[in-house]
Protein backbone atom coordinates (compact mmCIF):
# COMPACT_ATOMS: atom_id res chain seq x y z
CA UNK A 1 0.00 0.00 0.00
CA UNK A 2 2.59 1.77 0.90
CA UNK A 3 4.75 1.54 -2.52
CA UNK A 4 6.29 4.44 -4.53
CA UNK A 5 5.19 6.11 -7.63
CA UNK A 6 6.87 7.57 -11.03
CA UNK A 7 5.54 11.12 -10.95
CA UNK A 8 3.91 14.13 -8.74
CA UNK A 9 1.74 15.38 -11.66
CA UNK A 10 -1.35 14.24 -12.50
CA UNK A 11 -4.49 15.57 -15.10
CA UNK A 12 -7.82 15.16 -15.49
CA UNK A 13 -7.61 12.69 -17.62
CA UNK A 14 -5.64 10.52 -14.92
CA UNK A 15 -8.55 11.06 -12.47
CA UNK A 16 -11.16 9.47 -14.68
CA UNK A 17 -9.11 6.63 -15.46
CA UNK A 18 -8.33 5.89 -11.90
CA UNK A 19 -11.57 6.11 -10.87
CA UNK A 20 -13.02 3.77 -13.51
CA UNK A 21 -9.92 1.37 -12.43
CA UNK A 22 -11.18 1.66 -8.86
CA UNK A 23 -14.52 0.30 -9.82
CA UNK A 24 -13.14 -3.04 -11.72
CA UNK A 25 -11.01 -3.25 -8.20
CA UNK A 26 -14.17 -3.21 -6.56
CA UNK A 27 -15.72 -5.74 -8.85
CA UNK A 28 -12.66 -8.11 -9.05
CA UNK A 29 -12.39 -7.95 -4.84
CA UNK A 30 -16.38 -8.98 -4.92
CA UNK A 31 -15.68 -11.78 -7.19
CA UNK A 32 -13.21 -12.48 -4.80
CA UNK A 33 -14.89 -12.39 -1.69
CA UNK A 34 -17.34 -15.06 -3.31
CA UNK A 35 -15.15 -17.62 -4.13
CA UNK A 36 -15.34 -20.79 -1.27
CA UNK A 37 -12.56 -20.08 0.32
CA UNK A 38 -10.90 -17.54 -0.47
CA UNK A 39 -9.20 -15.85 2.26
CA UNK A 40 -9.73 -18.41 4.69
CA UNK A 41 -6.03 -19.46 5.99
CA UNK A 42 -4.78 -18.92 9.22
CA UNK A 43 -4.65 -15.92 11.37
CA UNK A 44 -1.57 -14.22 11.61
CA UNK A 45 -0.41 -11.14 13.36
CA UNK A 46 2.22 -8.55 11.83
CA UNK A 47 2.65 -5.33 12.38
CA UNK A 48 5.19 -2.16 11.19
CA UNK A 49 7.24 -0.05 13.66
CA UNK A 50 7.45 3.80 13.09
CA UNK A 51 10.44 5.84 14.86
CA UNK A 52 11.99 9.06 15.47
CA UNK A 53 15.71 9.69 14.80
CA UNK A 54 16.93 11.99 17.30
CA UNK A 55 20.79 13.52 17.84
CA UNK A 56 22.67 14.16 20.84
CA UNK A 57 20.97 17.34 21.33
CA UNK A 58 17.24 15.34 21.71
CA UNK A 59 16.45 17.41 17.85
CA UNK A 60 15.87 15.53 15.13
CA UNK A 61 18.28 13.97 12.96
CA UNK A 62 17.91 13.96 9.23
CA UNK A 63 19.20 11.48 8.31
CA UNK A 64 16.51 8.44 7.50
CA UNK A 65 17.71 7.81 3.76
CA UNK A 66 21.53 7.58 5.26
CA UNK A 67 20.92 5.16 7.94
CA UNK A 68 18.59 2.75 5.74
CA UNK A 69 21.66 2.59 3.56
CA UNK A 70 23.46 2.11 6.67
CA UNK A 71 21.32 -0.98 7.59
CA UNK A 72 20.83 -2.54 4.06
CA UNK A 73 17.89 -4.09 5.80
CA UNK A 74 14.85 -4.94 2.97
CA UNK A 75 12.21 -4.61 6.02
CA UNK A 76 13.13 -1.31 6.78
CA UNK A 77 11.49 1.79 4.89
CA UNK A 78 11.44 5.85 4.53
CA UNK A 79 8.53 7.66 6.38
CA UNK A 80 7.54 11.29 5.51
CA UNK A 81 9.96 13.25 7.59
CA UNK A 82 13.47 12.78 6.91
CA UNK A 83 13.97 11.87 10.66
CA UNK A 84 11.76 8.97 10.36
CA UNK A 85 11.65 5.94 9.78
CA UNK A 86 9.15 2.33 9.74
CA UNK A 87 10.39 -1.36 9.92
CA UNK A 88 7.65 -3.68 8.56
CA UNK A 89 8.16 -6.52 11.13
CA UNK A 90 7.31 -10.05 10.00
CA UNK A 91 3.71 -11.45 10.37
CA UNK A 92 3.46 -14.93 12.73
CA UNK A 93 0.63 -17.20 13.03
CA UNK A 94 -1.05 -17.28 15.82
CA UNK A 95 0.63 -20.46 16.85
CA UNK A 96 3.52 -19.46 16.67
CA UNK A 97 3.85 -17.31 19.82
CA UNK A 98 3.04 -14.05 17.67
CA UNK A 99 3.84 -11.57 20.37
CA UNK A 100 6.60 -13.00 22.15
CA UNK A 101 7.87 -13.16 18.22
CA UNK A 102 7.19 -9.66 17.66
CA UNK A 103 8.67 -8.55 20.64
CA UNK A 104 11.92 -9.90 20.08
CA UNK A 105 11.98 -9.35 16.43
CA UNK A 106 12.00 -5.41 17.39
CA UNK A 107 14.70 -6.07 20.13
CA UNK A 108 17.11 -7.30 17.68
CA UNK A 109 15.83 -4.61 14.86
CA UNK A 110 16.46 -1.81 17.46
CA UNK A 111 19.92 -3.20 18.64
CA UNK A 112 21.07 -3.20 15.16
CA UNK A 113 19.51 0.57 13.94
CA UNK A 114 21.01 1.76 17.42
CA UNK A 115 24.43 1.27 16.55
CA UNK A 116 24.43 2.43 13.33
CA UNK A 117 22.41 5.64 14.12
CA UNK A 118 25.22 5.99 17.47
CA UNK A 119 28.32 5.79 14.46
CA UNK A 120 25.76 9.12 12.67
CA UNK A 121 25.75 10.69 16.69
CA UNK A 122 22.03 10.06 16.74
CA UNK A 123 19.46 7.64 18.52
CA UNK A 124 15.93 6.05 18.30
CA UNK A 125 13.65 7.29 20.07
CA UNK A 126 10.30 5.43 20.30
CA UNK A 127 7.37 7.90 21.30
CA UNK A 128 4.52 8.80 19.45
CA UNK A 129 5.50 12.22 19.30
CA UNK A 130 8.82 13.79 19.93
CA UNK A 131 8.82 16.19 23.02
CA UNK A 132 11.68 18.31 22.07
CA UNK A 133 9.84 18.69 18.59
CA UNK A 134 10.01 22.63 17.52
CA UNK A 135 8.30 24.54 14.50
CA UNK A 136 11.35 24.79 12.14
CA UNK A 137 11.61 20.88 12.43
CA UNK A 138 8.78 21.05 9.85
CA UNK A 139 8.24 22.55 6.40
CA UNK A 140 9.39 21.21 2.78
CA UNK A 141 13.01 21.23 3.94
CA UNK A 142 12.24 17.89 6.14
CA UNK A 143 10.28 15.63 3.80
CA UNK A 144 11.79 13.13 2.11
CA UNK A 145 12.97 12.79 -1.46
CA UNK A 146 10.37 10.42 -2.32
CA UNK A 147 7.63 11.08 -5.12
CA UNK A 148 4.72 9.66 -3.28
CA UNK A 149 5.58 11.69 -0.49
CA UNK A 150 5.98 14.85 -3.03
CA UNK A 151 3.00 14.08 -4.50
CA UNK A 152 0.81 13.45 -1.34
CA UNK A 153 2.17 17.01 -0.41
CA UNK A 154 0.80 18.73 -3.17
CA UNK A 155 -2.43 17.00 -3.77
CA UNK A 156 -3.31 17.81 0.20
CA UNK A 157 -2.13 21.42 -0.12
CA UNK A 158 -3.81 21.89 -3.56
CA UNK A 159 -7.31 20.41 -2.08
CA UNK A 160 -6.95 22.95 0.59
CA UNK A 161 -6.37 25.85 -0.63
CA UNK A 162 -4.78 27.47 2.32
CA UNK A 163 -3.22 26.72 5.65
CA UNK A 164 -4.11 23.80 7.61
CA UNK A 165 -5.33 24.50 11.42
CA UNK A 166 -3.94 22.99 14.08
CA UNK A 167 -6.45 23.55 17.71
CA UNK A 168 -5.95 21.30 20.40
CA UNK A 169 -7.14 22.05 23.79
CA UNK A 170 -5.91 20.57 27.14
CA UNK A 171 -4.10 21.82 29.61
CA UNK A 172 -1.70 24.13 28.08
CA UNK A 173 -3.89 24.62 24.23
CA UNK A 174 -1.94 24.63 21.14
CA UNK A 175 -2.82 26.71 18.26
CA UNK A 176 -0.98 27.04 15.20
CA UNK A 177 -1.28 26.91 10.95
CA UNK A 178 1.10 25.20 8.84
CA UNK A 179 1.12 25.64 5.01
CA UNK A 180 1.96 21.62 4.36
CA UNK A 181 1.25 18.73 5.73
CA UNK A 182 4.89 17.81 7.50
CA UNK A 183 3.05 17.91 10.87
CA UNK A 184 1.49 14.78 9.71
CA UNK A 185 4.99 13.04 9.84
CA UNK A 186 5.10 13.93 13.62
CA UNK A 187 3.27 11.12 14.55
CA UNK A 188 4.31 7.65 14.71
CA UNK A 189 2.95 4.94 15.55
CA UNK A 190 2.72 0.77 16.24
CA UNK A 191 0.35 -0.74 13.58
CA UNK A 192 -0.82 -4.00 14.11
CA UNK A 193 -1.78 -6.22 11.28
CA UNK A 194 -4.84 -8.89 11.95
CA UNK A 195 -5.68 -11.63 9.20
CA UNK A 196 -9.40 -12.07 9.27
CA UNK A 197 -11.04 -14.61 7.43
CA UNK A 198 -13.75 -13.01 5.26
CA UNK A 199 -16.33 -14.57 6.91
CA UNK A 200 -15.55 -13.38 10.40
CA UNK A 201 -14.52 -9.79 9.61
CA UNK A 202 -17.51 -8.05 10.09
CA UNK A 203 -18.04 -9.08 13.86
CA UNK A 204 -13.98 -9.01 14.13
CA UNK A 205 -13.70 -5.11 12.23
CA UNK A 206 -16.82 -4.08 14.75
CA UNK A 207 -15.13 -5.80 17.73
CA UNK A 208 -11.79 -3.94 17.14
CA UNK A 209 -13.61 -0.52 16.67
CA UNK A 210 -15.57 -1.31 20.17
CA UNK A 211 -12.42 -2.35 21.69
CA UNK A 212 -9.41 0.29 20.68
CA UNK A 213 -10.64 3.10 22.97
CA UNK A 214 -9.88 1.30 25.86
CA UNK A 215 -6.31 -0.08 24.28
CA UNK A 216 -5.71 3.82 23.57
CA UNK A 217 -7.17 4.57 27.52
CA UNK A 218 -4.28 1.94 28.70
CA UNK A 219 -1.57 2.77 25.88
CA UNK A 220 -1.28 6.67 25.49
CA UNK A 221 2.04 7.91 24.76
CA UNK A 222 1.97 11.08 22.84
CA UNK A 223 1.04 14.21 25.03
CA UNK A 224 3.47 16.78 24.29
CA UNK A 225 3.92 18.41 21.09
CA UNK A 226 6.12 22.05 20.94
CA UNK A 227 5.97 21.81 24.61
CA UNK A 228 3.03 21.88 25.01
CA UNK A 229 1.12 19.22 27.58
CA UNK A 230 -1.90 18.31 25.60
CA UNK A 231 -3.95 15.19 25.15
CA UNK A 232 -3.25 11.82 26.53
CA UNK A 233 -2.65 10.63 22.67
CA UNK A 234 -2.12 13.98 21.03
CA UNK A 235 -1.70 11.93 17.95
CA UNK A 236 -5.01 11.76 17.30
CA UNK A 237 -6.24 15.36 16.87
CA UNK A 238 -3.04 16.32 15.58
CA UNK A 239 -2.63 13.58 12.65
CA UNK A 240 -6.52 14.39 12.25
CA UNK A 241 -5.83 18.16 11.69
CA UNK A 242 -3.01 18.23 9.98
CA UNK A 243 -4.04 16.63 6.74
CA UNK A 244 -7.64 17.56 6.71
CA UNK A 245 -8.17 19.35 3.21
CA UNK A 246 -12.09 20.16 4.51
CA UNK A 247 -12.72 23.94 4.29
CA UNK A 248 -15.80 23.47 6.50
CA UNK A 249 -19.41 25.21 6.80
CA UNK A 250 -21.06 25.15 9.95
CA UNK A 251 -24.53 25.99 8.07
CA UNK A 252 -23.80 23.22 5.04
CA UNK A 253 -22.86 19.77 4.58
CA UNK A 254 -19.07 18.89 4.93
CA UNK A 255 -17.30 16.37 3.24
CA UNK A 256 -16.05 13.32 5.13
CA UNK A 257 -12.50 14.22 7.23
CA UNK A 258 -9.65 11.35 5.07
CA UNK A 259 -8.37 10.36 9.08
CA UNK A 260 -11.42 8.85 10.69
CA UNK A 261 -12.88 6.31 13.27
CA UNK A 262 -15.42 5.07 10.55
CA UNK A 263 -18.61 5.89 9.41
CA UNK A 264 -20.88 3.13 11.41
CA UNK A 265 -20.93 -0.42 12.15
CA UNK A 266 -20.02 -2.65 9.40
CA UNK A 267 -23.38 -4.41 8.56
CA UNK A 268 -22.55 -6.69 5.45
CA UNK A 269 -19.24 -7.82 5.19
CA UNK A 270 -15.71 -6.63 4.48
CA UNK A 271 -16.70 -5.45 1.07
CA UNK A 272 -19.09 -2.27 2.21
CA UNK A 273 -15.61 -0.81 3.85
CA UNK A 274 -13.88 -0.92 1.06
CA UNK A 275 -16.74 0.88 -1.60
CA UNK A 276 -17.10 3.66 1.42
CA UNK A 277 -13.41 4.15 0.98
CA UNK A 278 -14.36 4.32 -2.80
CA UNK A 279 -17.46 6.30 -2.92
CA UNK A 280 -16.70 9.02 0.15
CA UNK A 281 -12.97 10.17 -1.06
CA UNK A 282 -11.94 11.15 -4.41
CA UNK A 283 -8.46 10.11 -5.18
CA UNK A 284 -5.06 12.01 -4.39
CA UNK A 285 -2.83 9.37 -6.28
CA UNK A 286 -4.10 8.42 -9.94
CA UNK A 287 -1.94 6.11 -10.35
CA UNK A 288 -2.88 3.47 -12.64
CA UNK A 289 -1.08 0.02 -13.26
CA UNK A 290 -0.49 -1.75 -16.41
CA UNK A 291 -3.99 -3.56 -17.63
CA UNK A 292 -4.44 -7.08 -16.96
CA UNK A 293 -5.72 -9.63 -19.80
CA UNK A 294 -6.73 -11.85 -18.13
CA UNK A 295 -7.28 -10.41 -14.71
CA UNK A 296 -5.55 -13.17 -12.43
CA UNK A 297 -7.90 -15.60 -10.20
CA UNK A 298 -6.19 -13.51 -7.27
CA UNK A 299 -5.76 -9.81 -8.86
CA UNK A 300 -3.18 -7.70 -7.37
CA UNK A 301 -5.69 -4.64 -7.19
CA UNK A 302 -3.30 -1.97 -7.09
CA UNK A 303 -5.33 0.78 -7.49
CA UNK A 304 -7.48 -0.09 -4.98
CA UNK A 305 -4.46 -0.81 -2.04
CA UNK A 306 -3.02 2.59 -2.90
CA UNK A 307 -5.95 4.56 -3.01
CA UNK A 308 -6.85 2.45 0.48
CA UNK A 309 -3.29 3.86 1.95
CA UNK A 310 -4.58 7.87 1.11
CA UNK A 311 -7.72 7.58 3.35
CA UNK A 312 -6.31 6.98 7.49
CA UNK A 313 -9.10 5.00 8.92
CA UNK A 314 -7.43 4.52 12.68
CA UNK A 315 -8.81 0.72 11.68
CA UNK A 316 -8.30 0.21 8.31
CA UNK A 317 -9.16 -2.79 6.10
CA UNK A 318 -6.39 -4.43 3.83
CA UNK A 319 -6.85 -6.51 0.76
CA UNK A 320 -3.17 -8.47 0.29
CA UNK A 321 -2.55 -10.79 -2.92
CA UNK A 322 0.10 -12.80 -1.41
CA UNK A 323 -0.72 -16.60 0.47
CA UNK A 324 -3.53 -16.94 -2.24
CA UNK A 325 -5.21 -13.40 -1.22
CA UNK A 326 -6.73 -12.37 2.09
CA UNK A 327 -7.63 -10.27 4.53
CA UNK A 328 -6.33 -8.14 7.65
CA UNK A 329 -7.59 -5.39 9.61
CA UNK A 330 -4.89 -2.60 10.56
CA UNK A 331 -4.93 -1.22 14.04
CA UNK A 332 -3.53 2.26 12.83
CA UNK A 333 -4.55 3.76 16.91
CA UNK A 334 -1.73 2.81 18.76
CA UNK A 335 1.23 4.98 19.28
CA UNK A 336 5.29 4.00 19.24
CA UNK A 337 6.43 2.82 22.34
CA UNK A 338 7.22 3.19 24.88
CA UNK A 339 9.02 -0.23 24.79
CA UNK A 340 8.43 -3.47 22.73
CA UNK A 341 6.84 -5.16 25.71
CA UNK A 342 4.62 -2.20 26.24
CA UNK A 343 3.85 -2.15 22.32
CA UNK A 344 3.07 -5.55 22.08
CA UNK A 345 1.23 -5.91 25.23
CA UNK A 346 -0.52 -3.33 24.02
CA UNK A 347 -1.53 -5.31 20.98
CA UNK A 348 -2.22 -8.27 22.63
CA UNK A 349 -4.99 -6.06 25.09
CA UNK A 350 -6.43 -5.32 21.84
CA UNK A 351 -6.53 -8.58 20.15
CA UNK A 352 -7.59 -10.42 23.25
CA UNK A 353 -10.45 -7.98 23.52
CA UNK A 354 -11.69 -7.55 20.71
CA UNK A 355 -11.95 -11.72 20.24
CA UNK A 356 -12.84 -11.60 23.64
CA UNK A 357 -16.27 -9.04 22.53
CA UNK A 358 -16.82 -11.23 19.00
CA UNK A 359 -19.04 -13.99 20.35
CA UNK A 360 -21.61 -11.22 21.82
CA UNK A 361 -20.98 -8.33 19.68
CA UNK A 362 -24.28 -8.47 17.77
CA UNK A 363 -25.70 -8.06 21.64
CA UNK A 364 -23.49 -5.18 22.64
CA UNK A 365 -24.11 -3.15 19.54
CA UNK A 366 -27.00 -2.91 19.86
CA UNK A 367 -27.10 -1.63 23.10
CA UNK A 368 -24.46 1.21 21.76
CA UNK A 369 -24.95 3.37 19.01
CA UNK A 370 -21.40 4.12 16.78
CA UNK A 371 -21.41 7.85 17.15
CA UNK A 372 -21.04 6.83 20.77
CA UNK A 373 -18.45 4.26 19.93
CA UNK A 374 -16.41 7.41 18.15
CA UNK A 375 -17.44 9.15 21.36
CA UNK A 376 -15.57 7.14 23.55
CA UNK A 377 -12.39 6.92 21.26
CA UNK A 378 -12.04 10.77 20.98
CA UNK A 379 -12.42 10.70 24.89
CA UNK A 380 -10.09 8.36 25.30
CA UNK A 381 -7.48 9.96 23.49
CA UNK A 382 -8.21 12.76 25.48
CA UNK A 383 -8.14 11.79 28.83
CA UNK A 384 -6.79 8.20 28.75
CA UNK A 385 -7.33 5.77 31.86
CA UNK A 386 -9.65 8.81 33.58
CA UNK A 387 -11.67 9.28 30.51
CA UNK A 388 -15.24 8.85 31.33
CA UNK A 389 -16.82 6.09 28.63
CA UNK A 390 -20.07 5.00 27.65
CA UNK A 391 -19.50 1.06 27.75
CA UNK A 392 -23.13 -1.06 26.57
CA UNK A 393 -24.66 -2.60 28.95
CA UNK A 394 -27.41 -4.79 27.50
CA UNK A 395 -28.89 -5.70 30.75
CA UNK A 396 -29.79 -2.09 31.34
CA UNK A 397 -32.02 0.74 29.32
CA UNK A 398 -30.53 3.94 28.81
CA UNK A 399 -26.42 4.85 29.32
CA UNK A 400 -24.25 5.54 31.84
CA UNK A 401 -20.57 6.79 31.94
CA UNK A 402 -17.59 5.12 33.86
CA UNK A 403 -13.99 5.43 33.45
CA UNK A 404 -11.94 3.66 31.35
CA UNK A 405 -9.70 2.32 33.96
CA UNK A 406 -12.79 0.86 35.86
CA UNK A 407 -14.28 -0.83 32.19
CA UNK A 408 -10.66 -2.24 31.84
CA UNK A 409 -10.32 -3.68 34.92
CA UNK A 410 -13.51 -5.57 34.43
CA UNK A 411 -13.03 -6.96 31.22
CA UNK A 412 -9.22 -7.90 31.50
CA UNK A 413 -10.63 -11.61 32.18
CA UNK A 414 -12.44 -11.21 28.86
CA UNK A 415 -9.29 -10.30 26.90
CA UNK A 416 -7.46 -13.27 28.40
CA UNK A 417 -10.20 -15.62 27.21
CA UNK A 418 -10.05 -14.33 23.61
CA UNK A 419 -6.38 -14.95 23.14
CA UNK A 420 -6.55 -18.32 24.57
CA UNK A 421 -9.85 -18.77 21.90
CA UNK A 422 -7.38 -18.20 18.86
CA UNK A 423 -4.70 -20.72 20.50
CA UNK A 424 -2.20 -18.41 22.24
CA UNK A 425 -0.34 -19.65 24.73
CA UNK A 426 -1.30 -18.97 28.18
CA UNK A 427 2.55 -18.20 29.70
CA UNK A 428 2.52 -15.69 26.63
CA UNK A 429 -0.77 -14.00 27.37
CA UNK A 430 -0.50 -13.86 30.85
CA UNK A 431 3.30 -11.76 30.14
CA UNK A 432 2.02 -9.33 28.02
CA UNK A 433 -1.89 -8.89 29.55
CA UNK A 434 0.33 -8.99 33.18
CA UNK A 435 2.14 -5.63 31.76
CA UNK A 436 -1.19 -4.21 31.14
CA UNK A 437 -2.60 -5.04 34.54
CA UNK A 438 0.28 -3.47 36.28
CA UNK A 439 -0.04 -0.06 34.27
CA UNK A 440 -3.70 -0.40 35.20
CA UNK A 441 -2.79 -1.12 38.67
CA UNK A 442 -0.33 1.80 39.01
CA UNK A 443 -1.87 4.00 36.55
CA UNK A 444 1.05 4.87 34.80
CA UNK A 445 1.24 5.10 31.13
CA UNK A 446 3.45 6.46 28.92
CA UNK A 447 1.60 9.40 28.81
CA UNK A 448 1.02 10.36 32.07
CA UNK A 449 5.03 9.25 32.98
CA UNK A 450 6.30 11.79 30.49
CA UNK A 451 3.83 14.73 31.74
CA UNK A 452 5.20 13.74 35.70
CA UNK A 453 8.58 13.54 34.64
CA UNK A 454 8.36 16.76 33.09
CA UNK A 455 6.62 18.22 35.52
CA UNK A 456 9.77 17.73 37.94
CA UNK A 457 12.06 18.96 35.70
CA UNK A 458 10.35 22.31 35.10
CA UNK A 459 10.85 22.94 38.51
CA UNK A 460 14.79 23.19 38.15
CA UNK A 461 15.16 24.17 34.62
CA UNK A 462 14.41 26.18 31.98
CA UNK A 463 11.43 25.12 29.17
CA UNK A 464 13.58 23.48 26.60
CA UNK A 465 16.17 22.40 28.79
CA UNK A 466 13.32 20.03 30.74
CA UNK A 467 12.13 18.76 27.50
CA UNK A 468 15.58 17.48 27.22
CA UNK A 469 16.26 16.09 30.44
CA UNK A 470 12.73 14.34 29.83
CA UNK A 471 13.79 12.70 26.97
CA UNK A 472 17.13 11.57 28.07
CA UNK A 473 15.24 9.80 30.88
CA UNK A 474 12.51 8.42 28.64
CA UNK A 475 15.32 6.80 26.39
CA UNK A 476 17.07 5.98 29.03
CA UNK A 477 14.26 3.52 30.18
CA UNK A 478 13.22 2.60 27.19
CA UNK A 479 16.49 1.42 25.77
CA UNK A 480 16.12 -1.27 28.51
CA UNK A 481 12.61 -2.29 27.74
CA UNK A 482 11.27 -2.29 31.46
CA UNK A 483 7.75 -1.91 30.71
CA UNK A 484 6.39 1.66 31.74
CA UNK A 485 4.64 0.96 34.68
CA UNK A 486 8.15 0.05 36.30
CA UNK A 487 9.79 3.21 35.11
CA UNK A 488 10.08 5.70 38.25
CA UNK A 489 9.30 9.31 38.72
Amino acid sequence: MGGDIDRTEFEDGDYAAFRHCLDDNLGQLERCLARPGFGDGPGSLGSELEMYLVDTGGRPLYANQELMADADDPQLTLELNRYNLEYNLSPYGLDQRPFARTEAEILDKLRGLRQLAAARGGQIVLTGILPTLRDEDLGPHCITERKRFHALVAQLIRRRGREFRVDIDGPEPLKLEMADITLEGANTSFQVHYRVRPGDFGDTFNAIQLATPLALAIGGNSPILFGHCLWQETRVPLFKQSIDTRVRDPYSWNEPARVNFGHGWVRRGPLELFAEAVRLYPPLLPVCGAPLDPVPEVPPLRELRLHQSTVWSWNRPVYDPADGGHLRVEMRALPAGPTPVDMVANAAFLVGLAEGIRPQIDTLLSALPFHMAEYNFYRAAQHGLAARLVWPDPEQSGYREQRADAVIGRLLPLAYRGLEAIGIDSAEAEKYLGVIARRLARGQTGATWQVRRLAHWRESLPADAALYAMLQDFVDNSVGNRPVAEWPL
